[in-house]
């Protein structure tokens, strides 16, 4: 009877978890997938963002953080102009089973007047992660997007200064021909 439960609890736990091998999105559109920021205040991407750029920090593990606090430090301090969001996304059933509780982990670890930029995928996480692919899942995954949701610019090996130079050109073509 263990062997039944165990054998039982390690199919449901393996089936929770697919691997997408990694593909270059860029010139394709994001998907439609739902969210819901740390402040409780429900998002349907890309629809939802009304900007000309914006910028999505995608983050499958906690690991993804590193790479993800990188980006944000990077942005600031070169003081490009374009409005960033987290996106933690995580696939599968028991994640979602347990949303609150990882949502209220991350209320914990992340200042408050941050919340509304921290948006949770959970229902639409494998959505996401196939899109993008998942190899390397501790590295995030940035993605520029326009008004209308198409992608103008990806980059899946963590953080990059030159990735943050592409990035600018795009969002920041004047200020960014003026210097390095």
């Amino acid at each position: 009877m263990r062997f039944l439960i165990t054998t039982f609890f390690t199919l449901i736990i393996a089936g929770c978890s697919t691997t997408y091998p990694n593909k270059d999105i860029t010139g394709q559109t994001f998907p439609t997938v739902n969210g819901q920021s740390l402040e409780e205040q429900p998002y349907v991407i890309p629809a939802d963002f009304d900007n000309d750029f914006t910028l999505l920090l995608i983050g499958y593990k906690q690991d993804s953080q590193f790479d993800i606090d990188r980006w944000l430090i990077a942005l600031d301090f070169t003081e490009t102009q374009v409005p960033v969001y987290e996106l933690p996304t995580i696939q599968g059933m028991f994640p979602r089973m347990f949303s609150t509780v990882i949502d209220n982990g991350m209320r914990k670890g992340i200042p408050k007047p941050l919340w509304k930029g921290v948006i949770t995928i959970y229902k639409d996480g494998d959505t996401v992660q196939q899109f993008t692919g998942n190899e390397n899942p501790n590295n995030a995954r940035v993605v520029l997007i326009d008004r209308a949701g198409k992608i103008l610019y990806f980059y899946d090996q963590g953080f990059g200064v030159d990735a943050l130079k592409e990035i600018r050109a795009i969002v920041m073509p004047d200020r960014n021909s003026n210097s390095n």
